[in-house]
């Protein structure tokens, strides 16, 4: 039993070992920022630097695990996707998703829970969420639910 189990726990080992060499999720490049948006105000920079610049910018913090398989795959993916549908890096560069995230965030959608439990600093108060979204709305002219504007 001993013997099954080490070579059960020598496998898995070696695996981990193995999938290290996948290069996919190791090239962590930032390109250089082309243009930011019209920030409504600093305060909505400074949010949106927090909680979404991450995934939605070239300004990406790369944590250690990022370079470690397999957690390091879906970092490179969670970053690639943020960047092509919404990059507060290259704006006005081609057409940014822009219309739905106010109601990303309030859906608690955006930033996603798998981030906040790896970046806590990243999770905003009701009160902060509120701000932000407001904050988009006004940059984006994104009428808000009482029709207003």
């Amino acid at each position: 039993m001993k013997k099954i189990i080490f070579i059960i726990v020598a496998g898995v080992v070696a695996l981990f070992l193995i999938i290290q060499l996948v290069p996919y999720g190791h090239q962590h490049t930032n390109p250089p920022v082309l243009a930011e948006p019209a920030w409504d105000s600093p305060q909505t920079r400074d949010l949106a630097v927090r909680a979404c610049f991450d995934c939605h910018s070239n300004d990406t913090v790369w944590p250690w695990y990022s370079n470690v398989a397999p957690i390091s795959w879906l970092v490179q993916r969670d970053v690639q996707e943020g960047r092509q549908s919404l990059n507060f890096s290259e704006w006005g560069q081609r057409r940014q998703e822009s219309d739905d995230i106010s109601r990303l965030i309030e859906n608690g959608e955006m930033p996603p829970t798998q981030f906040l439990i790896l970046h806590p600093g990243s999770r905003l108060t009701e009160t902060e969420k509120q701000q932000l979204i407001q904050g988009f709305q006004s940059m984006f002219g994104v009428e808000q639910e009482d029709g207003e504007e």
